[in-house]
């Protein structure tokens, strides 16, 4: 375990990193001995700070869930972090890409919920009731830790890579639709370059909201009424440079646009 200074001084320095849109080294390379709930205290010092900034949390995202984003992590568990309402775009925006460090897109479901959901034993069901309504997402990554040879420690600490989301607009109702065969077909510059179904995020989108409130539980705390959960991707990551245009074409769930400026 890292002592409160330590934590307090890795997550200065990755609001730093965020600040200038820098990289910093592994922090499992320097703190070997660094755990998963160190990792959670590092975000949540990062989390606190922003808060009291004035910044407002909108939701939780949900990231590593499918065996796609696994394999090009190296990483086999899930993690979280949060999303903040100045990081929400919608569909057609302009995004500059400098504001992010290691900018690549994940196809993804959002569900924003209607109702709390609270662990220790909630199961997909209990989700799926839950969930007002599903909108389909792209996230955009910001990663602020050197990207080789990092661990679930090091992505934690980083909130989970999170940068920015942009949100289509078709909404489905759970019972409207079979979540688990959503497509995602990416393209970048009119080239398809990533494609997939929802249920690549074990084995239906809604399991890792269940997943994110049994976890939550075990830190005393529930997932709100009015909270967008970013479900994790059913693709790789697909790198993006200024001047590209993405799409993503979701079938029955409409398009989203956007372009990295």
């Amino acid at each position: 375990m890292l002592s409160d200074e330590t934590i307090a001084q890795i997550a200065a320095e990755l609001a730093e990193a965020d600040r200038t849109h820098a990289v910093i080294p592994r922090i499992t390379a320097r703190y070997p001995e660094a755990t998963v709930e160190d990792s959670y205290a590092i975000q949540g010092v990062w989390r606190d700070q922003n808060l009291a900034a004035g910044r407002r949390l909108v939701g939780r995202k949900i990231g590593l869930t499918s065996k796609a984003m696994q394999q090009a992590t190296g990483i086999t568990e899930p993690d979280y972090g949060v999303m903040f309402d100045d990081t929400v775009y919608p569909s057609g925006a302009e995004i500059p890409v400098d504001h992010f460090s290691n900018v690549r897109i994940e196809v993804e479901l959002a569900f924003v919920l209607k109702q709390p959901l609270a662990g220790p034993d909630c199961t997909l069901e209990d989700a799926l009731a839950a969930i007002d309504y599903a909108v389909p997402a792209l996230e955009v990554l910001n990663s602020h830790i050197e990207l080789e040879g990092r661990t679930i420690v090091d992505t934690i600490s980083d909130n989970a890579a999170y940068g920015a989301m942009v949100l289509g607009d078709v909404h489905k109702r759970p019972d409207e639709i079979d979540l688990r065969w959503v497509p995602g077909v990416l393209s970048r510059n009119g080239e398809i370059e990533e494609t997939g179904v929802a249920a690549g995020v074990l084995g239906h989108p809604a399991t890792g909201v269940a997943w994110l409130a049994n976890k939550f539980h075990q830190h005393g705390a529930r997932l709100e009424a009015g909270e967008i959960i970013l479900a994790g991707s059913f693709t790789r990551p697909m790198w993006v440079s200024r001047g590209d245009e993405v799409l993503c074409d979701y079938g029955p769930m409409g398009t989203i646009t956007c372009r990295f400026i």
